[in-house]
């Protein structure tokens, strides 16, 4: 028979053994898991990646410490975009990163109601019905906004600097981002029309269809080109710079890595600040923070960075003035 005695010493036997166990025995939260998925290339990202976990790191997360990440890269490939999406969903993924594609943002909210999106975008994200309002997004999508179109404008000035003879210039865009490429070509248009000057445009979806791009634009008239701010442009920026060169023509990019391929010349917001926003937007939501009370951030900053080696190629003297407001110049 047990007595009360026993039973004590039976219990402080227990839970002196239970102490003793190591710290791993006792079940553990398992790593929250967020999804990532970039149109770019995974060997590829000029950065990007290196900022988006930065800004990662600010908000108190690292991977495999802390959170794991699931990376997707779809090398521009948009057909694998709403198949790689709800494999991400069905994953339960606690939050889900869509960086760099208006296509993507779309299709990340309409493929969850649940999880946390984070977007990065050159759309207006009130325009294309993403978010509510900037300061008070509503539902389960918020992120960056990288003010594209206001800085169209400036791109086209630019040109007018480069080649004040011309009064024609191309715009090379991709058909299979078609929202975003809309509001691209339109702000183009209207800053083209503000000038007195002609656009002519080219669609590319592939290689092969950027390097038709070129002549193309040419016998329309183009002595000047505007290379579109989509992903899969970013990711051949060096095969786009190359047929510039080839083809004897000045061409801006969106992105200053375009620039360090070897382009001419960029005009845009900082690429990796932006990323670097993305992820300190997922470190807050893994911390408990709601997306409908997460204003949408604006990278406000902007870079002009020009390839002085290239404009030589080119045969171009670049205006003081030009060289004065550049932010950074490659000899």
């Amino acid at each position: 028979m047990t007595t009360a005695t026993d039973r004590r010493d039976i219990i402080f036997a227990i839970g002196a053994s239970v102490l003793g166990w190591p710290a791993t025995v006792f079940a553990q939260k398992p790593m929250p898991v967020v999804g990532r998925v970039s149109m770019g290339k995974r060997e590829d990202t000029g950065g990007a990646t290196d900022a988006f976990l930065k800004g990662l790191a600010q908000a108190g997360y690292h991977e495999n410490q802390n959170v794991a990440i699931e990376w997707r890269f779809l090398e521009g490939r948009y057909d694998r975009l709403a198949s790689t999406l709800a494999e991400l969903v069905d994953r339960e993924v606690a939050v889900l990163i869509v960086p760099g594609s208006t296509g993507a943002a779309i299709a990340a909210k309409e493929a969850t109601k649940t999880i946390p999106v984070v977007f990065m975008t050159g759309s207006d994200p009130v325009e294309i019905k993403l978010v509510a309002s900037l300061a008070k997004p509503g539902g389960n999508v918020t992120g960056v906004y990288l003010l594209h179109a206001p800085v169209i404008a400036k791109r086209v000035e630019l040109f007018h600097l480069l080649v004040p003879a011309s009064t024609t210039f191309g715009l090379l865009t991709n058909p299979n981002n078609p929202i975003f490429n809309q509001a691209e070509r339109k702000a183009f248009e209207d800053a083209a029309r503000s000038m007195g000057l002609e656009l002519v445009v080219a669609s590319a979806r592939n290689q092969d269809e950027i390097d038709a791009s070129f002549p193309n634009l040419i016998a329309q008239g183009a002595r000047a080109v505007a290379i579109g701010a989509d992903t899969v442009f970013f990711n051949q920026r060096g095969q786009i710079a190359a047929l510039a060169s080839r083809y004897a023509i000045p061409a801006v990019g969106g992105w200053s890595e375009y620039v360090a391929a070897g382009g001419l010349m960029s005009y845009a917001t900082s690429n990796n600040e932006a990323h670097a926003l993305t992820g300190n937007f997922a470190g807050r939501l893994l911390s408990g923070e709601k997306p409908s009370e997460m204003p949408v951030q604006q990278v406000t900053k902007f870079e002009l960075v020009i390839n002085l080696g290239t404009a030589k190629a080119l045969g171009l003297t670049i205006p003081d003035k030009l060289l004065a407001l550049a932010d950074k110049v490659i000899e």
